[in-house]
């Protein structure tokens, strides 16, 4: 199966995991599509460009003709994570998986790949009205965060911004914006208030339109923690057009204090999350090279 992975699929794989195991997997990704789909006996259509950032999209037919999309991912990005996660949320809120089966060996088992409902991938909450956009994530979140699954293996919010501290540190963020983001990140995790499964990857553009529900939600990166965490990443949806904005500022904090009220979230602990976050993408981002995308990450963390 010959195919040339998509671009954003290669940068950001690159930017977060290093060209060492990126080029590694990618370079053996035609092959592993190839297997995937003979194992499901699919049909393919068409892969989906620009796609996702951890993981290629195949859009693709099961045997009996219905339609369904096959998502490969490498290994170090936890593809038994979000398989895990998506069977835990049985369609609520979430796109379906069809691979119920893998941890019983059946396809999909040890080799990233995943077959899901197939959604519209052109189409997120980022082509409604910023207003009408915010509205349809918090109904669609809301319904993700549930109990998690007894005995799970799912990484907890302390745990994954434990990892992210260490290259923060060693970052080239503004000192002063990451000491405030780790000071914030330490009273948080001192105190956390409540325990539920989180998409932990949550935004506008990952919530796609569907047939059996309007909108679901699509590529989580699970974990365990407070629902203030799973919020501080759409916070900032649509931040450019923030900071371009005169009353960026201002209108930052009002749309986070709608958000958390919406689903009665504490304000103070998503701007807590919030700051965390925006500085760790930043540090991802100048590490990356990508100078402009930081200096707007930036920004928004100062308001904060």
């Amino acid at each position: 199966m010959a195919f040339e992975p998509p671009r954003r699929l290669v940068d950001a794989l690159t930017e977060r995991y290093g060209a060492p195991r990126a080029d590694a997997w990618l370079g053996r990704l035609p092959a592993l599509a190839a297997d995937a789909v003979a194992a499901r006996g699919l049909t393919v259509e068409r892969l989906v460009a620009p796609g996702g950032r951890d993981s290629l999209l195949l859009l693709v037919r099961r045997p009996d003709g219905a339609p369904a999309a096959l998502k490969i991912a490498p290994p170090f990005a936890d593809p038994g994570g979000e398989r895990a996660a998506l069977a835990h949320w049985k369609g609520w809120g979430a796109v379906e998986t069809y691979d119920a089966d893998a941890d019983a060996g059946g396809p999909g088992a040890g080799d990233g790949s995943v077959l899901i409902e197939r959604l519209r991938p052109e189409v997120s909450l980022r082509s409604l009205p910023d207003a009408k956009a915010l509205l349809e994530a918090a109904g669609t979140i809301r319904r993700l965060w549930v109990d998690p699954p007894e005995g799970h293996g799912f990484e907890t919010v302390e745990e994954r911004t434990g990892r992210q501290a260490g290259p923060m540190r060693a970052g080239r963020a503004p000192a002063v914006l990451v000491e405030a983001a780790l000071d914030a990140r330490a009273a948080m995790v001192g105190s956390a208030v409540d325990e539920v499964l989180l998409h932990g990857a949550f935004r506008q553009g990952k919530v796609l339109a569907g047939e059996r529900a309007p909108w679901l939600a699509v590529g989580p990166e699970p974990v365990v923690g407070e629902r203030a965490y799973d919020l501080a990443r759409p916070a900032r949806d649509r931040v450019e057009d923030l900071v371009a904005s005169e009353s960026g500022a201002s209108s930052a904090r009002r749309r986070m204090n709608r958000l958390a009220d919406s689903l009665d979230v504490d304000r103070d602990r998503l701007r807590a999350w919030a700051l965390f976050r925006a500085v760790e993408s930043a540090t991802r981002a100048l590490d990356a090279g990508r100078g402009p995308a930081a200096e707007v990450l930036l920004e928004f963390a100062s308001w904060l």
